[in-house]
């Protein structure tokens, strides 16, 4: 039995879909399941268990469910998000829930992190330094950054874990995130409906408008990270590992990338970064992928032509989910 919660989220029902893929059903499901958004992400997968969120370790007793690892997707993950209390609720003190159940039971944790824990990148993207400077630009950023911090300190421990550091992940099943989703999906909807992209103007006198960079990760490279590192989690060390792909492209790439996948003309406008994010903008984050070479890792990741054509042909023009 494989449990993932945030299942009927974006990267934990992309999960589950390739899974399933591969025939691997015995899946228990964790999630809040009420949400309609979210309804597509899984209603067609294959899967034993759907346990609400709320009362999940009850329930896995309930049916004495022992796992083989735990995939722990789920998380609050709007960097928008203001509310200490409820970010720490979900994405520290839930985590903390899931850590030891793992631990008490002796199975293998794969969690969910983030590329937010890093901050400006004043101090690099570097998975095999010290955490402990890092400085996360907000709220979601140090709820992640806090819960990595805790799990390097515990002496108790499951039989193997690794935090993953998602970088900038797009692909399919993100349709319900919103202002959340990913630039390639609001690059396509503008396009769509309008006919170009609006992308921000630089507010940093070191980059030109458009050629601010981030480390794109198609999801089923991410995907890939999961299930390798699960499929060799008895050879391999626990800790932190970023999970991009080691190279940074910038939105005006992105822009061209979602309008050659649909063999339009560019049509490009630069807009003011929101005020409320503007002070907290990342203008470089880039992966070092050293670590997960390391253990055997193919970094052989799509390119973001390859990934955002693959994106926008195989679900977005078909309005169809994985």
């Amino acid at each position: 039995m494989i449990i993932i919660t945030g299942a009927a989220g974006f990267i934990g029902s992309c999960l589950a879909a390739s899974f399933n893929e591969k025939n691997v059903n015995e899946l228990c499901l964790v999630d809040d399941f009420s949400i309609e958004s979210k309804l597509p992400n899984f209603n067609d997968k294959k899967y034993i268990f759907l346990a609400n969120r709320e009362n999940v370790f009850a329930f896995l007793a309930k049916h004495k469910i022992k796992a083989e690892v735990i995939f722990h997707l789920g998380a609050r993950t709007d960097t928008t998000e203001f509310d200490n209390e409820l970010l720490r609720k979900l994405n520290f003190t839930y985590s903390q829930q899931v850590w030891h159940y793992a631990t008490e039971l002796q199975i293998p944790l794969i969690y969910a992190s983030s590329a937010a824990t890093y901050g400006m990148g004043e101090f690099g993207f570097d998975d095999q330094k010290s955490i402990a400077p890092l400085q996360p630009l907000n709220p979601y950023g140090w709820s992640k950054q806090n819960f990595d911090i805790w799990a390097l300190a515990q002496k108790e421990t499951p039989p193997f874990w690794a935090g993953l550091k998602f970088f900038n992940v797009y692909g399919p099943n993100e349709y319900h995130k919103n202002r959340m989703a990913s630039v390639i999906f609001h690059a396509y909807k503008q396009i769509k409906t309008k006919g170009e992209v609006k992308l921000f103007k630089s507010h940093h006198p070191d980059y030109r408008d458009g050629e601010q960079l981030r480390d794109f990760i198609y999801v089923k490279d991410i995907v890939r990270i999961c299930q390798f590192i699960y499929a060799q989690h008895k050879h391999i060390p626990s800790g932190i590992y970023n999970a991009g792909t080691g190279k940074a492209r910038t939105f005006l790439d992105l822009a061209l990338a979602c309008f050659a996948a649909l063999d339009q003309a560019p049509n490009i406008h630069f807009i003011d970064t929101p005020a409320d994010i503007r002070d907290k903008y990342q203008y470089y984050t880039c992966a070092t992928t050293k670590k997960l070479e390391e253990i055997g890792f193919s970094t052989d990741f799509y390119t973001l032509e390859d990934g955002v054509r693959a994106y926008v042909q195989m679900y977005l023009e078909p309005q169809k989910y994985w």
